[in-house]
């Protein structure tokens, strides 16, 4: 990393990486150094590949992609049901 980080704006960061927040972790990281975008995401991912490698165990399971999934199936599931019922 070609930038200096303070030591609060990198606990922020490594913060967000754990909490599976990569886009905020860039932004957070482009403000606190100036970098541009590309820059900013090869550090992130440098920090993360870092951060995965010393401590596993902090990365949050919300970091995992199923989520999103469980988020869609509760959106349609009363759509569906009322649906059918409709058409009752």
């Amino acid at each position: 990393m070609g930038a200096t980080l303070s030591d609060g704006d990198r606990a922020k960061i490594q913060a967000l990486i754990f909490a599976g927040r990569k886009i905020q972790a860039i932004k957070l990281y482009r403000g606190a150094t100036g970098q541009g975008l590309k820059e900013a995401k090869d550090a992130v991912d440098a920090m993360t590949a870092e951060l995965r490698a010393s401590d596993p165990e902090k990365f949050s399971a919300s970091s995992s992609k199923s989520g999103c999934m469980t988020m869609i199936a509760m959106l349609v599931a009363p759509l569906a049901a009322a649906a059918a019922f409709r058409w009752l």
